[in-house]
C-alpha cells in the first residue's frame, strides 16, 4: 500500500517495527512540517489505520508515504536510489555534530528494539541524540522530532557548531 499520488521528497523517514499508531502519526506530522516523506515498515501502522488518523490530524492524507515489508528492504530501495542513510541510534554523532547530503534517509527504530541489526548493517551511518540520564531511552516521536529539526537547521544554515 501506498500513497503514489505524491512522488517521495529528498528527506524520508523510515520507520522500523513502530507498535503505536500514534507514535506513527506523530511522525506524519513531523513530516508534514518539515516536507519529508514517511516510510513505515514491518508491522508499522500506516493509513488508513484510526488511531494513526486521530493523532496524524489530517497529514496521513497529505504527506508522501510507502510501505515497505521490511526496513531493510526500504534502506536497499532508497540506498538504490542514491539516498544516503542513517540510522538513528546510540552510539553515533549528535543530530547537529553531523554534515547531511540529501537525498537523505533517517531510519527510526522499535523502541524496545531498536533499528533491526541486518539494517542497521546497509545503513551509511549512525545518528544520535546524547542520552544523560540513568534511563538513557527517549520516545521515537520526540527522538524524531529532535533529530529531524536539527538536520533541517543545518540544511538551511541555521545551524553552525
Amino acid at each position: 500500500m501506498c500513497n503514489e499520488s505524491k512522488k517521495l521528497p529528498d528527506f524520508v523517514l523510515i520507520l522500523d517495527r513502530l507498535r503505536s499508531a500514534h507514535n506513527t502519526g506523530n511522525i506524519f506530522r513531523i513530516a508534514e512540517a518539515l516536507g519529508a516523506g514517511v516510510v513505515p515498515c514491518g508491522y508499522t501502522p500506516c493509513p488508513p489505520h484510526p488511531k494513526l488518523e486521530k493523532t496524524a490530524m489530517g497529514t496521513d492524507t497529505t504527506v508522501p508515504w510507502k510501505h515497505f515489508d521490511s526496513s531493510l528492504e526500504a534502506v536497499r530501495f532508497f540506498r538504490n536510489a542514491g539516498y544516503t542513510v542513517l540510522a538513528a541510534e546510540p552510539g553515533g554523532k549528535e543530530a547537529w555534530e553531523l554534515e547531511y547530503t540529501f537525498p537523505l534517509a533517517i531510519v527510526f527504530g522499535n523502541e524496545a528494539l531498536g533499528v533491526s541489526t541486518d539494517t542497521l548493517q546497509e545503513t551509511n551511518g549512525v545518528v544520535s541524540l546524547p542520552m544523560l540520564g540513568s534511563k538513557a531511552s527517549i520516545n521515537v516521536g520526540n527522538a524524531a522530532a529532535a533529530i529531524t529539526y536539527a538536520i533541517d537547521a543545518k540544511r538551511r544554515g541555521k545551524l553552525k557548531i
